[in-house]
Order: structure tokens, then C-alpha cells, then sequence
């Protein structure tokens, strides 16, 4: 069974992440069509943080009043510390002991203050926003992001579970906010569906706990909630197909993360990440 304090270090990655860690696809917006944010998530999801950062920032000159823009940019500073700590790996992820014990370089100081300043800049481009328009999908996703990218960064960086569970209910409260404001804006299904995913998989007083203090555990739900993402999301869809991968695994259904882990191989050949987990599967 999973200690307790990992199960918000599953959570919190997942949500940013509402994972880890990224702004997700807007339909009806021009950040959808947005040529510097699809280029900057596909070289982030290939590991090439370096090109991620220019698109990102070629964005916020265009468009320095919106808050996609530094939020994208905090997120590949997010992966940039995940890859570098090894944390992307989803060996780790399908076993915690070996993520909690294995030897790390230590925190980059420097990347923590850029990352800081980035989530402060998106928190306060998009309070701006809503204040005269407290609805606008883009503004709430925004914040969504910031709540998720910090609790990320606090649970597996930091390794401060509560300060992580605090983001998290932030990140999931504002995740519901922006699924009203924009139902299509299909990549914030992915907070509420890996809290009730992970939380499904607890011994019954933990599940009792968690819904007492408002946290949702229908695995069945969760699945479904997660393949919203994975099957419509935009730019959170590989890192929700990705999860399944380790939900697969984690149930034993080798061929079906085989399947999904293929699939990611081939979109980002420059990411070893799935390559190295098919050689581990047998």
C-alpha cells in the first residue's frame, strides 16, 4: 500500500502538472492555433528545454499581457528540474520506495528563483484578467496551473507534502472553475481524475478520510476522467497518455502500457523516457 504522503505526491504531479507539470488545449482561443506554444510543448515533451524557452518566450513578447505564456515557461523549468532529478521516470513513479530513497543531485537554486518568478508573473497577468472578467476560462486555467506547477514543484522537489496538498486543493478547486467557464477545455479533466484514480486505490478508512475532507475516490471515474485528456486533450495529452502507461502497469495490464508507451515513443523520438520503460517490461 501507498503511505499517505505519496498520495499527494501522485496527485499533485498529475494535476499540474493540471503533469507537471502545462497549459492545456483551448479550443475556441488563439492560443490553440498558437504556432510558439504547440512548438514549445513538443520540444518539452521531447527534452529539449532549451528550444521549449524560446518559443515560450516568443510567445510572451507577442502576447505579454496573457498569462499562457510564463506558465508555459515555469512548466518547462518544472521539467527541466523533473528530467535533471530523474523524477520523469515512470519506473520511479510504479515504485515508490525507489522514488522516495534513491540518490539525487541537490535543487537547483537558481532554477527555483526563475521558476518562482514565472508562476508569480502568470498569477498576476491573470488575476488582472479577472478581475473585470471573473469567468474567462483562460485566466482560471492559468491560475489552475500556477496551484499545480507549485505543488509539484513542493512535493518532489521540495518533499513538503503539506505544502503540496495546499496547492493541490487550490489547483482542483480552480480546475472545476475553468470546466464550467470552458466545458471543451478537455485537458483540466486530468486534476479531478487522478485524485479520484489514486485515492481510489487506498484502504478503505484512508478513502473514508479523503471524502471527508472533499477529495472524490471513484477509480472508475478517474480512468474516465484521465482518458478525457489523453483522448481530446491538446497540449496535456501525451503527459495524460503517459499516466495511463503507469496505471496500466500499476494493474498489471503489460500490453496495454506497451501499447500507450509505443505510441509516445514514436510521437517524441528525442524523449528516451519511453523507450527505456518498453525494455523494462517483459
Amino acid at each position: 500500500m501507498l503511505h499517505p504522503s505519496k498520495i499527494f505526491r501522485w496527485k499533485t504531479i498529475f494535476s499540474a502538472v493540471t503533469l507537471l507539470i502545462a497549459v492545456t488545449g483551448i479550443a475556441s482561443t488563439a492560443q490553440a492555433a498558437s504556432p510558439e506554444l504547440d512548438r514549445g510543448y513538443r520540444n518539452m515533451y521531447n527534452l529539449d528545454f532549451n528550444a521549449a524557452h524560446g518559443d515560450f518566450r516568443t510567445f510572451m513578447t507577442a502576447h505579454p499581457e496573457d498569462p499562457l505564456g510564463p506558465v508555459s515557461d515555469a512548466a518547462a523549468f518544472l521539467f527541466t528540474e523533473f528530467d535533471r532529478l530523474g523524477i520523469l521516470d515512470i519506473e520511479l513513479f510504479a515504485d515508490d520506495d525507489r522514488l522516495d530513497n534513491r540518490a539525487r543531485p541537490a535543487p537547483n537554486p537558481q532554477l527555483r528563483t526563475t521558476f518562482n518568478d514565472r508562476t508569480q508573473q502568470a498569477d498576476r497577468l491573470a488575476d488582472a484578467i479577472l478581475k473585470s472578467t471573473p469567468n474567462d476560462a483562460q485566466a482560471l486555467f492559468a491560475k489552475t496551473m500556477v496551484a499545480g506547477l507549485r505543488s509539484d514543484y513542493a512535493a518532489f522537489i521540495d518533499k513538503s507534502d503539506f505544502a503540496a496538498l495546499k496547492f493541490s486543493k487550490i489547483g482542483t478547486a480552480l480546475g472545476a472553475r475553468t470546466l464550467q467557464a470552458d466545458p471543451q477545455l478537455y485537458d483540466a479533466h486530468l486534476a479531478g481524475g487522478i485524485e479520484n484514480y489514486m485515492l481510489s486505490l487506498k484502504p478503505a478508512p484512508i478513502r473514508f478520510f479523503a471524502r471527508m475532507t472533499g477529495a472524490s475516490t471513484d477509480k472508475a471515474k478517474g480512468i474516465r476522467e484521465v482518458s478525457i485528456t489523453a483522448e481530446h486533450g491538446h497540449y496535456l495529452a501525451p503527459f495524460a497518455r503517459l499516466m495511463l502507461a503507469v496505471a496500466e502497469l500499476r494493474d498489471g495490464n503489460k500490453e496495454r502500457a506497451k501499447s500507450l508507451l509505443s505510441g509516445l515513443a514514436q510521437e517524441f523520438p528525442r524523449n528516451t523516457l519511453y523507450q527505456r520503460q518498453l525494455l523494462r517490461i517483459h
